[in-house]
């Protein structure tokens, strides 16, 4: 990973290091980001390894974890504040990997798909077009990137973008973020 010293912790997990420029990270107990709706519950003790960006930005990494608990994840997070956030990547829910998104204003909403749990890791990227944050992965299958989501998140000059992980069942899930960049927005155009 570049310019890695550019980064901060907010919630320092258990045990991070970098092995060869990728980011090993093992959570502490029960950490999450989600705010009210469904649950009733309030959390912001997720990892989340940042920096603040300026304006427009793609944010790629590929994500590889021992994924066995509910819930736990890891991906790619964007945060305006506590209150405003996305996070998406791979989610371990009903038995089966799922790609996750999560959007918070305020309230956070929750949307995944069933995927194919890939071989060597899940490529996934944001993309940020002012108020419009593009959520994709990568298919493994067909090479192509397929949209998870256009969301919404108020505008503003700076945004903390970076990698996010979370254990909300237990303490100890290890993920490794291999390949991290970030760098200009890719293309507006949203078909192939």
């Amino acid at each position: 990973m570049q310019d890695a010293d550019a980064y901060r912790w907010l919630n320092p997990p258990q045990y991070c290091e970098f092995r060869d420029g990728d980011l090993f990270v093992r959570t502490a107990d029960r950490t999450d980001f989600w705010r009210g709706t469904f649950y009733g519950f309030w959390h912001d003790n997720g990892h989340f390894f940042h920096r603040s960006v300026e304006g427009d930005f793609t944010a790629k990494v590929t994500i590889d974890g021992r994924y066995d608990t509910l819930y736990d994840q890891a991906g790619l997070m964007v945060r305006l504040s506590e209150t405003h956030w996305i996070k998406a990547g791979i989610e371990f829910t009903d038995g089966a990997l799922h790609f996750s998104v999560v959007v918070t204003n305020d309230q956070s909403d929750w949307s995944m798909l069933k995927i194919v749990p890939p071989t060597h890791g899940l490529r996934l990227r944001m993309t940020r077009h002012g108020e419009a944050i593009r959520v994709q992965y990568l298919d493994a299958e067909d090479g192509h990137w397929k949209m998870a989501r256009l969301a919404y998140l108020p505008r503003s000059s700076s945004i903390d973008v970076g990698m996010m992980c979370c254990s909300p069942q237990r303490p100890g899930f290890e993920v490794t973020f291999h390949d991290f960049k970030l760098g200009p927005a890719i293309a507006r155009d949203l078909h192939e």
